[in-house]
């Protein structure tokens, strides 16, 4: 009785976990195994409880060679993703990266445009990490950002559907990408005021030496 009892429990745990499906579908070397783990499970919540597909594609080169004229590089792109989201289970929503192409975007079904803020998602949770010049590796940063987009694809939707993920990370990764962005932002503004600040000095050096040399000049 009891070895047919745990063969029930062995099977329907296995039952189980072959259900569960794996949402990245390239990682290049380049997402950390926790990270995977993560998504995995945030795809997963959302797939069971509203049959959406939130899938990622990351790759360190796709091929298409920098040197071409940027219209043909448009052009090989979106073939690429029409090659990708060919047989991918509909509606799904898609996080691709290409690294070396310097290349991020998300695709997705029809029925998911009122409800994905592409370039909120983009410029405010993927590139500032992406773009950061810091000490962390390049999987490091890399793994963070793809994980903060992905998490907020999962957190659009699930607001959309008025439902809560128990799998959400809530708004750290908004905070995240807005602190990037501030500090960006502020560098920016530094070396605008540094450029006036040196044009200003410029202007009064060359007054002054004109005037001095006008007096003597006299």
């Amino acid at each position: 009785m009891k070895n047919r009892l745990f063969y029930i429990i062995m099977l329907f745990a296995i039952n189980l976990y072959a259900q569960k499906i794996d949402f990245v579908l390239n990682t290049s070397g380049l997402l950390d195994p926790r990270a995977h783990a993560k998504i995995d499970q945030i795809g997963n919540e959302v797939k069971d409880k509203l049959g959406i597909n939130i899938y990622l594609d990351i790759k360190g080169d796709n091929g298409i060679s920098l040197d071409l004229p940027i219209k043909e590089r448009i052009k090989l792109m979106k073939q690429k993703e029409q090659e990708l989201v060919k047989n991918l289970q509909k509606p799904y929503v898609v996080l691709t990266l290409a690294l070396d192409q310097k290349y991020t975007n998300i695709l997705y079904t029809k029925d998911m445009a009122k409800i994905i803020d592409k370039d909120d998602i983009l410029d405010g949770y993927v590139i500032p990490l992406l773009a950061a010049k810091d000490k962390n590796t390049l999987k490091s940063k890399v793994s963070a950002a793809v994980f903060n987009g992905y998490a907020q694809i999962g957190d659009s939707i699930a607001k959309a559907k008025h439902i809560k993920l128990v799998s959400s990370i809530g708004s750290e990764g908004k905070i995240t990408g807005t602190i990037w962005k501030v500090f960006m932002y502020t560098l920016v503004v530094i070396g605008v005021f540094a450029y006036v600040v040196v044009i200003m000095r410029e202007k009064k050096y060359k007054k002054e030496y004109n005037e001095q040399h006008h007096k003597e000049d006299r």
